[in-house]
């Protein structure tokens, strides 16, 4: 016997009609009910809206091209997610997705779409977002569908898409690669530990790498690994990933923490172009700064655009290569351009800070209230002298200030490949891109915090966040170009779109609803050509 039987979400406030069917079980000898999920009810009209879309078969032959008959009556927002529409047409992520992950790739784009659409919000409102939105799928998904759908995406899979993305364009740029850490209070996921947290945070984590084209904009490549495992260890793993993936002209940014002697030499043996910032410290900048020191302080090598000086000299990188298979040590010569950099603000402000420190570990001496972790500037600073009569005396040590001081406003990059220093400069700072690709992650994608209990789970979803990052860099990019961020945040920009609706009846083909001259502008300007109803 059939009847309906109604049930709410607790969580979205969605009603679901499920069609339930009793019937006797004769192995427990009693009645039991199957139930089928037919619709979610309107909360207006109280009528049944079906929501699975039944597509139609063709026996026989294989079915003509073109756009799927509707067969229900629906009206739905549609304007932002006709934007992802065209976006992953363009760089070609839909295709890649469709060729990596042919049974589920609808469902990876609608929650890309709706992490992106509903900031921060949990994966547990996809079905109300879902029942008033046109997407890929065209369906709800679970909370618990969701997780199998994560775990169903593969470690061959993510590679092969990959792989794919960086065909398209990592032999035309620079890559910049960075890491973050993302805490968790997770105690089951094997890779959480402590280790140098960058959001300053005192919890377990685990650390996320990212590969940026610098020109393109867009992320093609991450890796996730154990939150104990500084930067330096990880560019040799990047590599060896590169070369699995079949790219050889790499380009790579780096920041200073991944600088080693040993990682020069892996990029110098892996024949890699690279740019990387590098400590002042280092016997090979301090010789050759301190030759130059005041010559690179001249007019002529100072530049407007950035105000500040640059200077370029040729330098011989001492190649060592290790090979335990023929038991012997390679050792040669190769060509490196060091490029040094004097900023006068930044020296101003590096000395301001200094003198406020020093300032307070002098009156913490004087009132005799040392603190344990500042004795090692105490001894370097100061010099401290106590009498009965006239009680502590203390005295800056002036050579010792003026030696901090002496390379404060200078920094240094390294580079195989770049020869001009303002060149150098220009491609370093895009690196900040990276920087703003985490915070989308974290902030607007909701990866602030790992709320997932498997590994597999994680995996899967830090893969569909990062198809989400890269649509959301994608519209950051046209943003930035056509200057919109003057006018519109990302979210208004998106907001605006949102509002735009789309109505299917069966028969007939999609309707657009009606579109603004403010809202065709701005999908010009982000180079999408404005929807409009088939005809």
């Amino acid at each position: 016997m059939a009847a309906i039987v109604y049930q709410t979400n607790k969580k979205t406030g969605v009603t679901y009609a499920y069609e339930s069917i009793s019937y006797w079980d004769k192995e427990k000898q009693q009645s039991r009910a199957k139930r089928k999920c037919i619709g979610r009810v309107d909360p207006k009209t109280k009528k049944i809206i079906p929501t699975h879309r039944k597509k139609i078969q063709v026996v026989g032959r294989k079915a003509k091209r073109g756009p799927v008959p509707i067969t229900f009556t629906a009206r739905s927002f549609y304007g932002a997610t006709y934007l992802f529409d065209c976006i992953g047409e363009d760089t070609g992520v839909t295709e890649d997705l469709k060729a990596c992950f042919p049974n589920n790739y609808r469902q990876i784009l609608s929650i890309a779409y709706y992490l992106i659409l509903e900031d921060k919000n949990p994966l547990s409102r996809f079905p109300r977002w879902a029942a008033i939105h046109r997407h890929p799928y065209g369906d709800i998904i679970s909370s618990q569908r969701s997780s199998e759908l994560f775990a169903s995406i593969t470690e061959g899979a993510r590679q092969r898409f990959f792989r794919l993305q960086g065909e398209r364009r990592v032999d035309r740029e620079y890559l910049a690669y960075d890491s973050t850490s993302i805490s968790s209070y997770s105690k089951c996921l094997r890779q959480v530990r402590y280790g140098k947290n960058k959001d300053h945070e005192h919890l377990a984590q685990i650390n996320l790498t990212l590969l940026f084209g610098q020109k393109s904009r867009l992320p093609f490549y991450y890796r996730k690994l154990a939150g104990n495992i500084p930067d330096v260890k990880t560019l040799r793993k990047l590599l060896f990933d590169m070369n699995t993936l079949g790219y050889k002209k790499i380009k790579v940014v780096l920041d200073r923490g991944f600088y080693s002697a040993a990682n020069i030499n892996d990029l110098y043996r892996h024949h890699m172009k690279f740019l990387i910032a590098a400590k002042l410290s280092l016997k090979l900048v301090k010789t050759h700064l301190d030759t130059v020191r005041d010559t690179m302080r001249s007019w002529t090598h100072y530049s407007q655009a950035y105000q500040l000086y640059a200077y370029s000299l040729p330098v011989t990188w001492n190649y060592v290569q290790n090979r335990p298979y023929k038991g012997d040590t390679i050792k040669a010569n190769r060509r490196m351009y060091l490029h040094l950099y004097y900023c006068p603000e930044r020296a101003l402000e590096d000395e301001k800070a200094l003198c406020n420190r020093i300032a307070g570990w002098q009156e913490e001496l004087e009132s005799g209230q040392r603190h344990p972790d500042h004795e090692k500037q105490y001894a370097k600073y100061f010099e401290v002298t106590s009498t009965p009569v006239r009680g502590t005396k203390v005295i800056v040590k002036e050579e010792a200030l003026a030696e901090t001081k002496r390379n404060y406003g200078y920094f240094v990059l390294l580079s195989n490949e770049v020869k001009n220093a303002v060149k150098a400069l220009e491609i370093y700072r895009n690196k900040d891109l990276v920087e703003k690709a985490f915070h989308n992650l974290k902030e607007r994608l909701n990866l602030r915090r790992i709320a997932v209990s498997s590994e597999q789970s994680l995996d899967g979803k830090f893969f569909v966040q990062f198809i989400a990052l890269i649509f959301l860099s994608y519209i950051m990019k046209k943003m930035q170009e056509k200057k919109l961020f003057k006018k519109h945040t990302m979210q208004k920009a998106l907001d605006e779109f949102d509002i735009i609706e789309c109505f299917e009846v069966p028969g007939q083909r999609l309707q657009i609803g009606e579109t603004t001259k403010r809202q065709i502008d701005l999908y010009t300007k982000l180079g999408i050509t404005p929807p409009t109803s088939l005809q």
